[in-house]
C-alpha cells in the first residue's frame, strides 16, 4: 500500500513540477491546486473512458442510460483528491522534497513513464469518445430517422392489410 501511495505522490510531483515550469513568471502560484485539478481531470477521463467502452461493448446508447454510478465515481474522485492533496499540504510537500533528491536518471525515467501514462489516458479518452459518438450518433441523423419512418409506415401498411384480411374487407 505504501508503494502505491509513493507512486501516486510521484505522479503528482511530476504534474506539479510541470505546473511550476509552465507558470514561469508567476512562480509556483497555485501550482499545487492546478496540479490537483490536472490529476482530477485525468482520473475523470479514466472513468469516462471506462463508461464509453462499457456502452460501446454492450451496445447501450449513453443518452438512454442512467449515470448515477458515473456521478458517484466523480464525487468520490474529487473527495479523495481533496483529502490527499488539498486538505493537508504537508504530506505532498514532504514527498516532493524527497523526490527532488532522487538522481537525475531516476527522475528522467520516472518522467517518461508518467508522461507516457498521461498521453495514454488522454488519447484513450478521446478515442473512446470518438467511437461512442460515431456509434450512437448515427441513430439521430436525418437519414436514419427517415429510414425508420419508412420502415414504420411499411409496417403499419402491412398491419392494415392483415386487419383487412381478418375482417374480410379485402374481398370487397
Amino acid at each position: 500500500m505504501n508503494k502505491i501511495k509513493r507512486i501516486y505522490y510521484y505522479f503528482f510531483y511530476k504534474v506539479y513540477k510541470a505546473m511550476i515550469w509552465t507558470s514561469y513568471p508567476f512562480g509556483n502560484f497555485l501550482s499545487g491546486f492546478r496540479a490537483s485539478l490536472a490529476i482530477i481531470a485525468l482520473e475523470l477521463w479514466i472513468v469516462f473512458t471506462i463508461h464509453n467502452y462499457y456502452h460501446i461493448i454492450n451496445n447501450i446508447n449513453p443518452k438512454s442510460s442512467s449515470d448515477l454510478l458515473l456521478y458517484v465515481a466523480c464525487f468520490l474522485i474529487i473527495i479523495f483528491n481533496y483529502i490527499t492533496f488539498d486538505r493537508n499540504d504537508n504530506v505532498w510537500k514532504k514527498y516532493n522534497s524527497e523526490f527532488d533528491n532522487l538522481s537525475k536518471r531516476k527522475n528522467i525515467i520516472g518522467g517518461i513513464i508518467v508522461w507516457s501514462i498521461i498521453l495514454f489516458i488522454t488519447i484513450n479518452f478521446f478515442i473512446s469518445t470518438y467511437y461512442s459518438q460515431k456509434k450512437f450518433s448515427i441513430r439521430y441523423t436525418p437519414e436514419f430517422i427517415a429510414k425508420e419512418r419508412r420502415e414504420d409506415s411499411l409496417q403499419k401498411a402491412k398491419q392494415i392489410e392483415n386487419l383487412k384480411k381478418i375482417y374480410g374487407e379485402d374481398k370487397k
